[in-house]
C-alpha cells in the first residue's frame, strides 16, 4: 500500500506540475508578456517528468506483477510455491 500510495502522489504531482506549467504559458499570452521562459521550461520539464512517471508506473508493476508470479526476489530467494 506503501509503493501505490508513493506512485499516486508521484501522479498526482506530475499532473499537477503539467497542469501549472500550462496555466503559466496561458497566463502570459493574456497578460501579452512574452512567453518564452514559460515554453523553454515546458520543452524540458514536461517531457523529464512524463518520463519519469512512465518509469516510477513501469517498475511499480514489474515489481508487483513479478511478486504476483512468484518470481525470485532480488536476494535470490526463491519464493514458497515453487522448487
Amino acid at each position: 500500500m506503501v509503493q501505490l500510495g508513493i506512485l499516486a502522489s508521484f501522479w498526482v504531482f506530475v499532473l499537477g506540475l503539467i497542469v501549472w506549467i500550462s496555466r503559466l504559458i496561458l497566463l502570459s499570452f493574456e497578460l501579452r508578456d512574452i512567453p518564452s521562459a514559460s515554453i523553454g521550461i515546458s520543452l524540458v520539464a514536461i517531457p523529464v517528468f512524463l518520463l519519469l512517471l512512465g518509469l516510477a508506473n513501469y517498475v511499480f508493476w514489474g515489481l508487483l506483477l513479478g511478486a504476483s508470479r512468484g518470481k525470485p526476489s532480488a536476494h535470490g530467494e526463491e519464493s514458497h510455491g515453487e522448487r
